[in-house]
């Protein structure tokens, strides 16, 4: 098993964009149902046995404190390592979500495999997990796909991205009926961001049901113990800060690292569009602490967007 999420860099030239941009994507709204997609992480990064999946998210959960958050939990940060690095961290995101009536969560991560340009939604019907399947809001994605040009249907992104992957467990374990939109980012730029954050307030104030927005992200990759600890502070800060253009410069300078800083931001912008005003950190952990080796580590935080 890989660890952690690893960083992809993209080295493409302006042509080989173009090219993957005009075959790849698809357009427009009402696409062809493309069924039911399939998990590629069970067995390796979680586990593909029911009862041994739901007995791990109950004993991640069971280790959490009782948080005590005054107002309204609009949005999460959590990570998407393999749940025996990153799990326990994610729970103290998912464990505010117990008894919660959320009826539809917003996915939002990064693309580890597939480069393009904006922002790429999925269309398929359903993601599958050893605990069942759950549906995706085909109705919210095609509104949301209006919203901008920017936005779009690219169904290669999803095949193997874990970062949605990995958090969709967690989901059908601490909340009853509910739906998820996908959506993946391979841009961090403050453009992208604001779009993707406008689409997504603007849709979510025209739907019903209570909506979770959700960015998953790691934080720095492979430094020792005490340099992640370091960069990962500083992200930290950006987000306790409530201050998403910040945050996004600090990553733009080095001075923090995220996988998923772009998607961070755009959560970040959408939430506190829709009342939010502040941003609980709930726990901070690397790898070395499951491991016990700081040599090479990656950062893993869990927090809340809170509307008072």
């Amino acid at each position: 098993m890989k660890p952690p999420c690893f960083a992809s860099l993209f080295a493409l030239s302006s042509i080989f964009l173009f090219l993957t941009s005009f075959s790849s994507w698809s357009f427009g709204a009402g696409i062809e149902d493309k069924g039911v997609r399939e998990p590629v992480l069970a067995g390796t990064w979680y586990s593909a046995n029911p009862e041994k999946l739901r007995g791990q998210i109950r004993e991640f959960l069971s280790k959490t404190e009782d948080e005590s958050i005054q107002g309204e939990v609009i949005g999460l940060v959590v990570p998407h390592a393999g749940y025996m690095y990153s799990g326990q961290v994610a729970a103290f995101g998912y464990k505010l979500l117990q008894g919660t009536n959320f009826k539809r969560v917003i996915l939002i991560g990064p693309s580890h495999h597939v480069g393009f340009k904006g922002i790429a939604v999925d269309l398929q019907s359903g993601y599958r997990t050893p605990l069942g399947t759950t549906p995706v809001d085909k109705d919210f994605v095609n509104e949301l796909l209006g919203t901008s040009s920017q936005i779009r249907w690219l169904p290669d992104a999803f095949t193997r991205e874990h970062s949605l992957e990995i958090q969709v467990p967690f989901l059908q374990s601490v909340l009853k009926e509910f739906s998820i939109v996908p959506v993946l980012m391979q841009e961090s730029d403050d453009v992208t961001c604001a779009t993707l954050a406008e689409g997504l307030s603007k849709t979510i104030k025209k739907k019903q049901g209570k909506t979770l927005i959700l960015a998953s992200t790691d934080l720095s990759h492979f430094h020792n113990g005490d340099k992640a600890k370091l960069l990962d502070h500083h992200f930290i800060e950006g987000l306790r800060a409530f201050d998403p253009k910040g945050l996004l410069r600090s990553i733009s300078r080095g001075e923090c690292e995220a996988c998923g800083g772009g998607p961070t931001v755009a959560a970040l912008l959408a939430a506190r569009d829709l009342g939010a005003g502040q941003a609980i950190v709930l726990r901070y952990a690397n790898s070395g602490d499951v491991t016990g080796d700081y040599k090479r580590v990656v950062g893993y935080v869990s927090a809340a967007f809170v509307r008072r």
